[in-house]
């Protein structure tokens, strides 16, 4: 419950339940790759950052998949089982050469290019298949990609090296397995489900799979021995990142990771906060701290959160930026509501859940406002007047412009800030913030005006602690809200 940060391997359960117990908690590190045995979507939710590892047992898991081809092709563990038993099967355990033969890799991310490469060493021909990296990235590495239906009548052997996601369930099945060749052996060292445990020991039973090498099973440990006990089955009780040398580094990258992210240096392995990773970088801060001001002064303004939300980023130094700066304008249009606390991780889902809609667009055109070419950023509540525009100056939110009233001189948005609409031929306005400022011994640190717009002018006032009490100030102003950044 007073915990800031949690590290966990595979065994450790991070549930919803786990999750709202821990009160303080901002960041799960998961030492390895897969977060299935983390609620993802709770973190979300709550607004904690899920972070894994996802180079630390890439070549742990590549080596044990190539150990389990060589073990299919020569049946190693069923002859040494067979030895151990007394006898002496020569004639039982006859294999087959890996040279030549052609195997299919279903996934070219880290591991799957390691198993690639380590094969071509053996003369195997590698033919694969990958959504996301391009024919020329894995042509790089050896590897042919091809179509899904022509990659399954090809292989001699087929390993997976896939996330389990909805597209990826059951990726073999009955269908496909009916597609290969007769005999074709598989390998799954990377997530239960991604092969169909039923059709798999189907295919087995009938002849059509040849072999199979089990790492991983859709229930841990596998209640079903079916497959498990199958003669041309061989398995291990998931292995694949249980080396010394894995196990250690997923621990170190993990605990840097947290250090890291702690002491604001950077970012990495984000599963569910990729916007936070651009927000570590000193560039990058004023600008969202800029986003979450201008949308705490929109919500003041326009006096709701539901509806929808246009932010436009202007200026080539922004063009990649919306990506952080949309989840923080929600974030400051949500600040002070009735969510919990509100970060970059959970901000645009809890703008979803709440009816407001987020929507970025981006311009390479600089405004005329913006004189140093560090760009603008621009929100605005559709259908309404409501709008507000800033930049940064040196590392300082400044705005610019709220409901069509510009600031010849920029009004800094940090701190306390007292905001506030008065008639321009009301001139009581000052001195009576002056005398309240007075009674509370709180100082003025700066005072910005607007130009007129129908007979009326914006104030942004900066001050030293926020005013306790606006009522007399209110008979003098159109409108007033105070604000702290």
């Amino acid at each position: 419950q007073d915990c800031d940060g949690l590290i966990v391997r595979s065994a450790t359960k991070v549930t919803a339940d786990v999750l709202e117990a821990a009160e303080r908690l901002q960041v799960v590190g998961r030492a390895g790759t897969g977060v299935d045995n983390v609620d993802v979507e709770a973190a979300t939710r709550k607004g904690v950052l899920v972070m894994n590892t996802p180079t630390g047992n890439s070549l742990s898991a590549a080596e044990l998949t190539c150990g389990m081809i060589l073990c299919l092709a020569r049946q190693i563990p069923q002859a040494a089982a067979s030895m151990k038993e007394g006898k002496w099967d020569r004639k039982k355990y006859m294999g087959m050469e890996l040279n030549g033969k052609t195997l299919g890799v279903l996934g070219l991310g880290r591991i799957g290019r390691e198993v690639a490469t380590r094969m071509q060493a053996f003369g195997m021909k590698t033919i694969g298949y990958d959504p996301i990296i391009t024919p020329e990235a894995s042509a790089a590495f050896g590897v042919e990609q091809l179509p899904l239906e022509q990659i399954w009548p090809r292989c001699d052997f087929i390993t997976v090296h896939t996330p389990l996601l909805p597209s990826t369930m059951g990726l073999l099945n009955d269908s496909t397995f009916a597609k290969c060749r007769r005999g074709v052996q598989v390998v799954n060292c990377a997530r239960g489900g991604i092969v169909d445990e039923g059709a798999l020991l189907r295919a087995l039973q009938s002849g059509q799979c040849g072999g199979a090498a089990l790492d991983v099973f859709t229930q841990e440990p596998p209640k079903d021995r079916d497959l498990v006990n199958h003669p041309n089955v061989i398995c291990c009780p998931h292995l694949g990142a249980s080396t010394q040398e894995a196990q250690s580094r997923c621990g170190k990258e993990i605990a840097m990771q947290i250090v890291d992210m702690a002491t604001g240096k950077g970012l990495a392995g984000t599963v569910n906060g990729q916007a936070l990773s651009k927000a570590f970088a000193p560039q990058t801060k004023p600008w969202i701290a800029l986003a979450r001001a201008l949308g705490t002064v929109l919500h003041a303004v326009g006096k709701q959160v539901q509806g929808s939300v246009q932010v436009c980023t202007l200026g080539t130094p922004l063009r990649e930026a919306g990506s952080y700066l949309t989840p923080a304008v929600a974030a400051g249009m949500l600040a002070g509501g009735a969510q919990k606390e509100v970060t970059l991780v959970n901000a645009l889902l809890l703008a979803q859940e709440a009816g407001l809609k987020v929507t970025t667009t981006h311009s390479d055109v600089v405004a005329e406002r913006d004189d140093d070419g560090t760009g603008l950023l621009q929100v605005a509540l559709q259908g309404t007047p409501h709008r507000a525009a800033g930049t940064v100056q040196g590392s300082t939110p400044v705005l610019q412009d709220i409901n069509g009233a510009s600031f010849k001189q920029p009004a800094p948005l940090a701190g306390p800030v007292l905001i506030y609409r008065a008639k321009a031929s009301e001139p009581s306005v000052l001195p009576v913030l002056a005398g309240l400022l007075g009674k509370a011994g709180i100082q003025l640190q700066s005072y910005h005006s607007s130009g007129m717009v129908a007979g009326e002018q914006w104030s942004v006032v900066g001050l030293s602690a926020p005013l306790s009490n606006l009522g007399e100030l209110k008979r003098h102003v159109t409108e007033v809200f105070q604000l702290h950044l």
